[in-house]
């Protein structure tokens, strides 16, 4: 491979990653501005939206992930120039996605039930449950949407769904207005009125990215229609082989983060403050490289489709490199500025040195987590899910949690022990991601010659 080669190919990435980094920001800034307009009702709706939030993302995650088994198969029989196949997925995937989401819904609708058995305050436990259950009828929207998002995207398309996420903040802005504080003569739901708002602003999205796909004409070469041929088990085994194990990925890592907040909260509240304001900052620079891993993924799979091996490696490379080179950049900033950022979240000098020692330790987790997340994308690229999901699961849940427990508790590290053991659970989840992206390029290799 030419240097000529490799600057393509990091051109090509950027332009896929911006819009998909711009729109993970716009679904980000859809909670952020749903916890900005509950929380100026008071603080009981803040706290359940909080606890809500926190179980239906766990739920949410495995959806998402078993969405985005739709974009490799797409990038692959693009590859291969089978138009027709890129239809086909698109339809059965659409099968499997709409039963997951009735599924995921109907998870919700019970734990909803199970809010008031979490020993919070019955006020808080009322108001958390109502909210959920609206929530749960959006989750249907949103796997709708999910689906024709990850089909375009496949297929190299990834600003709709970044000007969709724009659009979204504004109806969702609006419908918090209205349906919130009980304007244009609607009555004041309260919490309830921002989950009736996250509905409505997923029919939005769903509605939006459907009706894009279905009267662009660049997309009918692919013919995206509901022209259904009757069930293919085939191409439905492909998309639950790569979807659930993804699902369950993703699931093994968020919930790592989610109890470990949990035990940060057995330390105090100022550490489980400091805990937050150090790994909100980190979710904001993961964005970037969401965007990354997502166009590692198209741009692996469109090689694996036209055989051409050495672009496999090459195109997982240079997203490599080009996440890890990102996450750098925002590791320098996390410990120059490490006693200044946290002073935009609250003035508390302890809060404020607690979550400055944590920044020092996000600055390598960024490193970590940047390549973590690229090598299952260019994994995922390749098709190659399973493995990865059990060296997910041995690194954050054999080791890594493990290891910050025992840190912050049994050595009397605290907060810190916590986090270490979370660098360590991303450090061997980024080493082994990317080993075995190799091996596998290796293995590609060896066929080609044979």
């Amino acid at each position: 491979m030419t240097m000529q080669s490799y600057r393509t190919h990091l051109v090509k990435t950027l332009k896929l990653a911006y819009p998909v980094t711009i729109g993970q920001l716009g679904h980000v800034m859809l909670g952020v501005v749903d916890s900005m307009m509950v929380g100026k009702v008071g603080a009981v709706p803040l706290a359940a939206s909080s606890l809500v939030n926190g179980l239906v993302f766990l739920v949410v995650v495995f959806g998402l992930g078993m969405s985005l088994a739709i974009t490799p198969l797409v990038a692959i029989s693009r590859g291969k120039n089978d138009h027709e196949q890129c239809g086909i997925i698109l339809r059965q995937a659409l099968i499997v996605n709409m039963l997951v989401s009735v599924v995921l819904t109907l998870l919700i609708f019970f734990l909803s039930d199970l809010i008031f058995y979490l020993k919070q305050p019955p006020e808080v436990a009322r108001q958390a449950a109502s909210y959920a259950r609206i929530l749960g009828y959006s989750i249907i929207p949103f796997m709708l949407f999910q689906n024709y998002r990850q089909f375009i995207e496949g297929l190299s398309f990834t600003r709709p769904a970044m000007y969709v996420a724009i659009l979204a903040n504004l109806v969702n802005a609006f419908g918090n207005w209205i349906f919130i504080y009980g304007n244009l003569g609607a009555p004041a739901y309260g919490l309830d009125g921002a989950g009736y708002s996250t509905l409505i602003t997923r029919i939005f999205m769903a509605l939006g990215m459907m009706g894009y796909v279905l009267w662009s004409s660049r997309f009918k070469p692919y013919d995206p229609s509901f022209r259904f041929r009757g069930i293919q088990w085939k191409v439905i085994r492909r998309v639950l082989s790569i979807g659930i194990p993804t699902g369950i990925q993703h699931f093994f890592e968020v919930g790592a983060f989610a109890f470990s907040a949990v035990i940060i909260g057995w330390l105090g509240s100022k550490p489980l403050a400091a805990h937050q304001i150090a790994l909100s900052m980190a979710s904001i620079t993961f964005m970037s490289v969401l965007g990354i891993s997502a166009a590692g993924t198209i741009r692996v799979g469109n090689a694996l489709g036209k055989q051409n091996f050495h672009e496999v490696r090459a195109a997982g490379l240079i997203a490599i490199l080009l996440a890890a080179g990102v996450m750098a950049c925002f590791a320098t900033c996390f410990i120059l500025f490490r006693y200044f950022l946290p002073t935009l979240y609250i003035n508390n000098s302890e809060v404020v040195s607690i979550a400055a020692s944590l920044l020092v330790i996000a600055a390598f987790f960024q490193m970590s987590d940047g390549v973590q997340a690229v090598g299952l994308g260019i994994l995922r690229g390749i098709t190659d899910v399973k493995i990865p999901m059990f060296i997910s699961f041995v690194a954050y849940w054999v080791v890594g949690f493990p290891t910050g427990y025992l840190l912050g508790f049994s050595a009397g590290m605290g907060v810190i022990g916590v986090w270490i053991g979370l660098l360590i659970g991303l450090t061997i989840a980024a080493v082994f991601f990317t080993l075995r992206f190799f091996a596998k390029t290796k293995e590609l290799f060896s066929l080609e010659s044979g």
